[in-house]
């Protein structure tokens, strides 16, 4: 089995958007990830907590039915912690998701007594810093190619 991870993502308004969860479900289809639960958390603008299932929207069916039977695992009190971290009048997507594409070398790491040690998320900001920084890098290897 690959990593499993929960992963939490947040988005303005009271409503998650259709392509929100149609990519969860075609990173599923891909066979990069096995989604084992999903809830959907919302604080209203009064900021009232709710928690409810993808297949409990009409609007998200075509996509939930792409994602497959789910485990129930995720639960109120998983709702609550997360609805602590949401700005009233926004919601968040809940995944708990194992990371298919990592099976073999997590089942290599695991045979060797290795594990994960620690994640740290990293703020798009620097995401975007980091692709640049990559393209940079890149285009500097190409050009000393080129001299040499």
């Amino acid at each position: 089995m690959g990593p499993v991870e929960c992963l939490v993502l947040a988005f303005p308004g009271e409503r998650l958007k259709v392509p929100a969860v149609t990519a969860i479900a075609d990173l599923r289809k891909a066979g990069q990830v096995r989604l084992i639960d999903s809830l959907i958390v919302t604080k209203s603008a009064a900021g009232e907590v709710s928690s409810s299932e993808l297949v409990e929207y009409e609007e998200y069916e075509d996509a939930a039915a792409e994602i497959g039977p789910e485990a129930n695992l995720l639960g109120p009190e998983d709702a609550a912690e997360v609805a602590e971290t949401l700005e009233p009048g926004s919601c968040a997507l809940m995944l708990l998701v194992e990371h298919v594409w990592a099976a073999h070398a997590a089942e290599v790491i695991r045979e060797a007594d290795g594990y994960v040690a620690g994640r740290v998320p990293i703020p798009h900001a620097f995401v975007e810093e980091a692709h640049a920084a990559y393209r940079d890098a890149v285009t500097a290897a190409a050009a000393a190619a080129v001299r040499s």
